[in-house]
Parts: C-alpha cells; structure tokens; sequence
C-alpha cells in the first residue's frame, strides 16, 4: 500500500484532481487505490456521521474496495457480520472477515467462531496468528513467559500488529470495518466514521454513535450467538491474561488492562508508534551483542 491517501492538494504537486479522485488511467503510481482530500475526508465525516449503521456498511460496500471486516467478535462486530448478512451482497462484494488470533484468547472466544460460521456460512474468514507460532507453549519458547507483562510493547508487536499488517499486504486489505465506538471510551471517545492511518490503510467505524445498550439490544432481538463471557460480567472481551469483569457503573472497557495507563491493544495505535519501537528494540539488540563480544574479548585477554 501507498503512503497515505490523504493529500493536500496545494502541496502533494497533484494538478489533475478536482473531487479528491484520480482516473482509473492515470499514470501516477504512488497515488492509492482509495484516494481522499483532507477536505473531502472531513466533509464525507460530516454526512457519515448523520447516518444509521446499515447506510453506513451500504456506502462502504459500494464505495470501498478491498473491503474487509476486522473482529474479535464482541457484540459490535457481530451486529456489524449480521447486518452485511442482511444486505444480500453478491458474492464477488461480500466483506471478508479478519481475526487476529493472538493464541491467547479465551476459549469462550474461540467455540464462538465455530458457532459463527455454522450461522453464517457464506462468509470468508481469515485467521492470522503471530509468525512461527501456532500454539500458545511455541510463541512462550520464542519469546518467553509472560511476554506481556515482561515487554508489553513487544507483545503486542508479535500477537496483533505484525500479523494486522501481514494481513494487509498479503490480502491487499484497502479498508476495514471496525467495531469501535465513541461509548467505549478512552482514545475511541472521540473517534470519526471514517479513518485513515498513515500507511494509508481506511478505517471506518460504522457503530460510532451506538452505545452498548444499543449493540446489545439488537443482539438479542436477532437472536445472534455471541460470547458467553458477556453473561458472566464482561463487557469488552480480549487476551485472557489483560481481561476481567467489569463493576456495576464501570465503563464498559474498564476490565481491560486494569492498573495500567493503556486503552488499545496495538492494531488501532499508530504505525509510527510501533516503527520507534522496533527500532529502538533493534538498537537495544546491538548494543547487547556489542557488550556481550567486549566481555567475551576481556576473557580471553
């Protein structure tokens, strides 16, 4: 994927384009398949953020390539997979599912994507585990026990991000469906519709307005499975290790991460954020090689 396809027109030194788009004839190879001005972007928020969920995942469908859905099917998500399934896609626009499975989550968690497919069985999931590792005792032996709480940053490298961006380039991801919303609070209270991170990749957040009372209540009234966990005081369900019930009057994502400063788990932080971080593990690396062979050389002096 491109560098991001928000551009200022003044400056990017782009002169054919007067609506934000570029013909399917031009010649500009670093220009993105979804292409938005800062001013198009922001006036396409404005009539989003007017409209239901279902008109929301319509104009995608039809506006969007290289659609897919990103969950963790926690209730927004599943509300979102129902609703798609309500639209009658035709096969060649149907939304593609991504799960990004960490090998830590819940097996309350995992028995409900079986029960997902067997509800929805026309529907394409893809699962992405961290790289090298299919079970949880091989991803401890590469990189240690407790990663989490021993080097979280990593952690969150190794279990989310890198397999969210293998994801991306290998399926050619152009934009995701979350199920984000500004309810959930922290970094998601002040969120958009629509999103576009700086590797170019368009987020749109369809349930931005919906609390979870809503989500929840078309749960139910759809008769949709969902995770059993929600039943017994989860609100927000993630890694089994960062996840706990939530009180009465705690906001819904109160049960992840308790006693720490973090909101997200990595996919939704910025791609800088995470390029720093490597680099800098990258540098740590060497300097502890560099230490380790001016021992070694003392030793034998």
């Amino acid at each position: 994927m491109g560098s991001s396809p928000v551009y200022d027109l003044e400056h990017d030194g782009v002169h054919d384009v007067e609506s934000g788009y570029v013909s399917g004839s031009s010649s500009q190879a670093d220009i993105p398949e979804i292409y938005f001005t800062k001013p198009h972007l922001a006036f396409l928020n404005r009539q989003l953020q007017n409209l239901e969920p279902q008109e929301i995942l319509q104009w995608c469908i039809t506006t969007l390539p290289s659609l897919f859905q990103e969950t963790a099917f926690g209730l927004t998500g599943l509300t979102t997979l129902d609703m798609l399934s309500k639209m009658k896609i035709p096969r060649p626009q149907m939304v593609d599912l991504l799960f990004f499975d960490t090998l830590h989550h819940f097996p309350e968690t995992l028995s409900l994507i079986d029960r997902i497919r067997e509800r929805y069985p026309l529907v394409n999931l893809h699962v992405y585990k961290p790289a090298d590792s299919d079970t949880v005792e091989e991803f401890a032996r590469q990189h240690g026990e407790r990663l989490w709480e021993t080097n979280d940053e990593l952690y969150d490298w190794l279990a989310k991000v890198e397999p969210a961006q293998r994801a991306y380039r290998e399926l050619q991801v152009g934009a995701v469906l979350t199920g984000r919303r500004r309810s959930q609070g922290g970094k998601r209270g002040d969120i958009d519709v629509m999103e576009v991170d700086e590797a170019g990749l368009v987020k749109v957040n369809p349930f931005a307005n919906w609390s979870f009372e809503q989500v929840q209540k078309y749960i139910k009234a759809n008769d949709i499975p969902y995770n059993e966990l929600l039943d017994r005081g989860y609100k927000s369900v993630g890694d089994w290790h960062s996840t706990k019930p939530v009180k009465a009057g705690e906001s819904e994502r109160a049960g992840r991460w308790q006693g720490q400063q973090k909101t997200e788990c990595g996919i939704h932080n910025p791609r800088s954020k995470f390029a720093q971080f490597l680099k800098e593990q990258e540098i740590k690396k060497q300097q502890e090689a560099l230490h380790q062979a001016l021992d070694l050389r003392l030793d034998v002096e």
